[in-house]
């Protein structure tokens, strides 16, 4: 079983009216049984009985506030999930255990890991993440939040891994990059995190990597190379305007007659 099954639970206003009424015969027939002279046993045992039936009933009261469920266990078997908002009853002996469902962010540690090209970066991530299936976060993995951050780490850096953080060569310009191709590496970041914690029932809303740089120990060479590849990137913009300024002259000068060359 992977599924849950939502279910719905008595009125706790009912029952709070119950135990108001129980509680009041409890104490007619603690009175009544000490009232006479002599202890009247039945009405004793009678306001024993009671008490355990009220404190029963009481503790089978329990709300759902909004945004939150409520996993029902009896004697470790799943009974369902209460995601009705408000004020209910239930088997007193039920375990009932909160999962919420609110959306929760997930602000990922700054991790070092080697991008493909083999330079050390700096990556960091945020994930919006939910509880979709409360019975797989409940009981398919021991805790769901803690297993939320450990796999939203292995993501980013299997992620990291598959990319290079920035291409220098003029060839490698269509090649995904982490610096560049931010929304297709956030696109690919969100599909594998669904695949990772689909689990334990979790669904990602958003991710997106909110920390990227190269590591400390590289930073200032990288820099360089950047500014010696936008140096070399600008010389030939240049070249490429002169020669094309060269052929305009010559096409111009040859359409309105004014010299004729010949190919020496």
């Amino acid at each position: 079983m992977t599924q849950e099954k939502t279910t719905k639970a008595w009125s706790g206003y009912l029952f709070v009216l119950i135990t108001v009424a129980l509680l009041a015969a409890t104490i007619w027939c603690f009175v009544q049984g000490v009232r006479g002279p002599r202890p009247n046993v039945p009405f004793l045992i009678a306001a024993a009985v009671m008490v355990v039936v009220t404190i029963l009933t009481a503790i089978g009261l329990f709300i759902v506030n909004p945004n939150e469920s409520k996993v029902l266990v009896l004697f470790g078997k799943y009974v369902g999930t209460v995601k009705e908002n408000g004020f209910f009853w239930a088997n007193p002996f039920l375990v009932k255990k909160k999962v919420s469902l609110r959306a929760r962010n997930l602000n990922g540690e700054k991790l070092k890991v080697n991008d493909k090209a083999g330079n050390p970066i700096q990556i960091a991530a945020v994930v919006v993440w939910q509880v979709e299936n409360t019975f797989r976060a409940s009981f398919d993995v021991d805790d769901y939040e803690h297993y939320v951050v450990v796999q939203s780490e292995a993501a980013v850096r299997h992620l990291a891994g598959r990319y290079p953080y920035d291409t220098f060569e003029n060839h490698d310009e269509d090649t995904l990059t982490l610096r560049a191709g931010t929304e297709l590496v956030n696109d690919q970041l969100e599909k594998e995190l669904e695949e990772r914690l689909a689990r334990a029932g979790i669904k990602i809303l958003e991710a997106r990597i909110s920390h990227l740089a190269y590591a400390p120990e590289i930073a200032e060479a990288m820099l360089r190379r950047q500014q010696a590849s936008a140096v070399v990137a600008a010389r030939h913009q240049i070249v490429n305007g002169a020669v094309s300024m060269v052929q305009l002259a010559l096409e111009k000068l040859a359409h309105e007659n004014v010299v004729q060359l010949d190919e020496e």
